[in-house]
C-alpha cells in the first residue's frame, strides 16, 4: 500500500463507483462469472478491453450481462486511457480490461499515467495458469512486479474464491484516500475454476486507514495565517477536483479575498471567468499567477503537490512565502518544499473547516487586508493578458482555432488534450467555467492521450458534447479509436491541430536548438515547408473516413466558424477537423526547463516589468 495514513474514512459521494447492491444467495459459479457478478456489484457499468488466451474465460459470461457494456478498443493502451477519461468525466472507477502478457504490457502506459495525475482505474489482466506463473510459459508477463511502481497497489489472483473480495477491495482502494490505479491480475485457471459467489465479501485492508478529517488545530493555524498575510494566494490542484470541493474552494476564496491560481490539472475547480482567478502557474502559466506565487507572502496550497512544471528551480520557486500544504496523502507534505502548516486531509472536509476557522477569525476582527496586493495583481493582469498574434501571411492560427471550438461549444462540453503546444493553448484559451471538463495527461505528459480518453468522457456521459483537442503528432499515436467510437455509437469531435511537426519540441529546437529541425518534422513536403506544402502523409481526412467518422478540412481563417459549426451539428457519428495551422506559432508565457520562475518570458524573449517590490 502505497497509503500508511491512520484514522477513519468517509468516501464522498463522487468516489463511489455507483453504489453496490447485495446479492443474498450463495451461488455456484465459475470464477469468470464471479468476476462479472462482482464488477456488476461494484457499479461497475463500463469495460474498455480486449480479449485473448489467459483472460478469454471472462468474456463468455461478460455476454450475458444486462448491467456491463463492453467496448471493444483497437489496442490496450486505447482501453487505458479510455478507462481513465471515463473515471475523469464521471468521478466513478474506469475499469480496463486485457489479456496476458503483451495484452498487460501494453496497459503500462495509461496506469502510470493514471497514476501520477491520481485517477481512479482498475486494470483487470489475464494471467497464465498459477501452476506455470515463472516458467516463461506463453504469453506470461509478470505484470504485478512491471506495475508496482505505478499502482496504487496490485493483486495476484490465483484462486477463484478470492476474486470478489479482490475486485471489492481494489475497487475501494482505487476510489478512496488519493485516488490511483489498481491492477487486478487473474491466473486463467482461477477463472475456469469452480466456486461459490455472495456479496458482500469481506474485504481486509489492514494498515489503509486514508485520513480524511483535518487536525482542528493545524486548521486554526492557517486561518490565523491567511488572515495575517498581505499577500496570499490560494495554489489549488487537482487533489480539490477529485475531492468533488469545487463549491467548498468558491466560498472560501470569496471569504478570504485572496488570489486563486489553479494548476493544470485543476482547471475548472474555479470559474475562469471568475475575478479572484489570475490564471494557470507554472511553465507556460500565466504571467500573473507565475509572479503572483513568487511575490506571494503566503501560498495556500490545496491538493497539489508542488510540481516541477509549476515551481522552476525549487530554490527559487516562491522565496516570500510560508506554506500551508493540504493533502491527502502525508508523502506529498514536505516532500518538494518545506512546510510551516501540514494539513493531512481530504480538500473538501480541509476547506469546509477552514472556512469555518477564517470566519471566526473575521468575527473576531481579524479580516485580512489585500487591497495593495490587488493592485499589483490587477496591474499585471492588464498589462500582461494571454494572447497571440495572427499570421501575417493570412494561414490559420492555432490559438484561434482552439479559441473559437472554445465560444462555439455548447455549455458543459468537455475537452480532452494530448499533450505538447495544443495542449497549453487549450489551456490558455478555453474558459473551464466547470470541474471535469478538462481531461489532459498532466504528470505523464503521455502523447496519445486525447482520443481515447475522450472516447472513455463520452461513454461515461454520452449526453455531453466532447471535443479532443490534438495535434498531428499526438493522433498518429492511438486514432485507431476513432474506429471503435464509430462502432460503437460514441460520436467524439476531434480537432486535429496539424502544423506538420511535433510542435513543442520544434519550439525547444528554435529556442535552444539554433533552429536546427532534427527529427520533428511529420509531414512528406520538401524544405521547412509546414503542413500548407508537400504531400500529406497521412491524409487525415482519408484516414479518418476511413474509420467510419466524419472528416472535413480548414485551411482558411475565413473558414473557421463554418467548419467548426459543421463540426457540432453532427452528432450521430464521430467528427475529425483537420486544421491546417501555421508552424512558427508558440507557447507564450514561458519559463525555460530548470530556470526560475522569476524569468519568465511574456514572449520571445520579453521579460515582464513588474516594477519595485517591497521585498524585492
Amino acid at each position: 500500500m502505497t497509503e500508511q495514513a491512520t484514522g477513519a474514512h468517509h468516501p464522498h459521494p463522487r468516489a463511489r463507483n455507483g453504489g453496490q447492491h447485495s446479492a443474498s444467495a450463495v451461488e455456484h459459479v465459475t470464477g469468470a462469472q464471479s468476476l462479472i457478478r462482482s464488477l456488476e456489484e461494484v457499479g461497475a457499468d463500463t469495460v474498455f478491453g480486449i480479449p485473448g488466451g489467459a483472460i478469454l474465460p471472462a468474456y463468455d459470461p461478460m455476454m450475458d450481462s444486462t448491467r456491463v457494456r463492453h467496448i471493444l478498443v483497437r489496442h490496450e493502451q486505447g482501453a487505458g486511457h479510455a478507462a481513465t477519461g471515463y473515471a475523469q468525466a464521471t468521478g466513478k472507477v474506469g475499469v480496463c480490461m486485457a489479456t496476458s502478457g503483451p495484452g498487460a504490457t501494453n496497459l503500462v502506459t495509461p496506469i502510470a499515467d493514471a497514476h501520477m495525475d491520481s485517477v481512479p482505474i482498475v486494470a483487470i489482466t489475464g494471467q497464465v495458469a498459477a501452476a506455470s506463473i515463472g516458467t516463461d510459459a506463453f504469453q506470461e508477463a509478470d505484470i504485478c512486479g512491471i506495475t508496482m511502481p505505478i499502482t496504487k497497489h496490485n493483486f495476484l489472483v490465483t484462486k477463484a474464491e478470492d476474486i470478489p473480495h479482490t475486485i471489492a477491495e481494489a475497487f475501494h482502494i482505487a476510489s478512496t484516500g488519493r485516488p490511483g490505479p489498481v491492477l487486478v491480475d487473474i491466473a486463467k485457471d482461477a477463472l475456469q475454476a469452480k466456486t461459490t459467489f455472495s456479496w458482500p465479501p469481506q474485504m481486509d485492508l489492514p494498515g489503509y486507514r486514508p485520513v480524511t478529517k483535518p487536525h482542528a488545530k493545524q486548521i486554526r493555524e492557517a486561518a490565523k495565517l491567511i488572515t495575517q498575510a498581505k499577500r496570499p494566494v490560494l495554489y489549488v490542484g487537482g487533489g480539490v477536483m477529485k475531492a468533488g470541493a469545487t463549491a467548498e474552494l468558491k466560498v472560501l476564496a470569496e471569504l478570504t479575498g485572496a488570489p486563486v491560481t489553479t494548476t493544470l490539472m485543476a482547471l475548472g475547480s474555479f470559474p475562469d471567468s471568475h475575478p479572484l482567478h489570475v490564471g494557470m502557474p507554472g511553465m507556460h502559466g500565466a504571467v500573473t499567477a507565475v509572479t503572483a506565487l513568487q511575490k506571494a507572502d503566503l501560498l495556500i496550497a490545496l491538493g497539489t503537490r508542488f510540481d516541477d512544471r509549476v515551481t522552476g528551480k525549487l530554490d527559487s520557486f516562491a522565496p516570500f512565502a510560508k506554506i500551508i500544504h493540504a493533502d491527502i496523502d502525508p508523502a506529498e507534505i514536505g516532500k518538494n518544499r518545506e512546510v510551516d502548516v501540514p494539513i493531512v486531509g481530504d480538500a473538501r472536509e480541509v476547506i469546509a473547516d477552514l472556512v469555518q476557522a477564517v470566519q471566526a477569525e473575521h468575527t473576531e476582527g481579524h479580516v485580512g487586508d489585500y487591497s495593495a496586493w490587488w493592485k499589483d495583481l490587477n496591474r499585471w493582469r492588464d498589462t500582461y493578458p494571454l494572447g497571440y498574434d495572427l499570421p501575417e501571411d493570412g494561414t490559420l492560427s492555432p490559438q484561434q482555432v482552439i479559441e473559437r471550438i472554445g465560444q462555439a461549444a455548447p455549455e458543459g462540453t468537455i475537452f480532452a488534450a494530448g499533450v505538447g503546444q495544443h495542449q497549453m493553448w487549450a489551456s490558455h484559451f478555453i474558459q473551464y467555467e466547470q470541474p471535469s471538463t478538462w481531461l489532459n495527461s498532466g504528470g505523464a505528459g503521455t502523447m496519445g492521450y486525447a482520443v481515447p480518453a475522450a472516447m472513455g468522457a463520452k461513454a461515461g456521459m454520452p449526453d455531453r458534447t466532447v471535443w479532443a483537442i490534438d495535434g498531428d503528432g499526438c493522433f498518429q499515436m492511438t486514432n485507431q479509436e476513432l474506429t471503435t467510437c464509430a462502432l460503437n455509437n460514441i460520436p467524439i469531435k476531434v480537432a486535429i491541430i496539424n502544423n506538420g511537426a511535433l510542435g513543442m519540441v520544434r519550439q525547444w529546437q528554435t529556442l535552444f536548438y539554433n533552429q536546427r529541425y532534427s527529427n520533428t518534422v511529420l509531414h512528406n513536403g520538401e524544405g521547412e515547408g509546414g503542413a500548407n506544402t508537400g504531400t500529406r502523409v497521412p491524409d487525415f481526412v482519408k484516414l479518418s473516413e476511413a474509420m467510419g467518422c466524419v472528416a472535413l478540412r480548414c485551411e482558411r481563417p475565413e473558414d473557421l466558424d463554418k467548419v467548426i459549426a459543421e463540426a457540432n451539428s453532427i452528432n450521430d457519428r464521430p467528427v475529425v477537423v483537420d486544421f491546417i495551422v501555421h508552424e512558427d506559432a508558440m507557447v507564450w508565457p514561458m519559463v525555460a526547463a530548470g530556470t526560475s520562475n522569476d524569468e519568465v518570458m511574456a514572449a520571445r524573449g520579453v521579460r515582464p516589468d513588474f516594477g519595485d517590490n517591497e521585498d524585492d
